[in-house]
């Protein structure tokens, strides 16, 4: 039974990881994006409230994300784990979590931090942007989402660190070779 959480910023490849990883596991990887756009596929409750705010172009709530990961966490196939890629992106979504995992008896087993430096990061996202066309990744809105990312996250690398559950890998490498160093790191 493993319980993750994958983090970290755009670009450092931690959604291709978590779906190796997941398979190595046989755990679903729970990506925010993805169980938002079910939930209000499937119009439940929370997918409703978060469809009013996607509909209208701005962020989904913390109160509304959190219900929609609390629904998900309680689907059968979480029950022998899980990894988390995307949520938290903040200490008060960290708190949270730990709130609905101690509510279900629940305990992390690791955060992954995949550390990739900047300029690293910059040049994937814009090798990235001109293989899919997006236009809208030039350097500086990419320069702009790592700040945005690091202004928030910087202080959830810190509160798992106190936690004692934050595994630090680093995201620079073959994807074999990051995929090696995360088992290794989780045992």
């Amino acid at each position: 039974m493993k319980k993750l959480i994958f983090m970290g910023p755009p670009g450092a490849g931690k959604g291709t990881q978590a779906e190796t990883i997941k398979e190595k596991f046989k755990i679903p990887q729970i990506s925010t994006g993805e169980i938002l756009r079910e939930a209000v596929k499937n119009s439940t409750p929370m997918g409703l409230e978060a469809k009013k705010f996607m509909d209208a172009g701005d962020l989904v709530p913390d109160v509304v994300v959190i219900g929609i990961i609390k629904d998900r966490l309680a689907e059968p196939d979480c029950s022998k784990g899980f990894i988390l890629d995307g949520f938290p992106r903040t200490v008060e979504q960290a708190e949270a979590l730990g709130k609905i995992l101690r509510e279900t008896k629940m305990d992390l087993d690791a955060v992954v931090n995949l550390a990739v430096p900047d300029q690293e990061l910059v040049n994937r996202l814009l090798s990235r942007a001109k293989i899919e066309g997006r236009a809208d990744d030039n350097e500086e809105t990419i320069k702009n989402r790592l700040k945005n990312y690091n202004d928030k996250t910087f202080p959830l690398i810190d509160y798992y660190r106190k936690e004692g559950i934050l595994k630090e890998v680093n995201g620079v490498g073959s994807m074999e070779e990051i995929t090696m160093e995360i088992l290794s790191v989780l045992g």
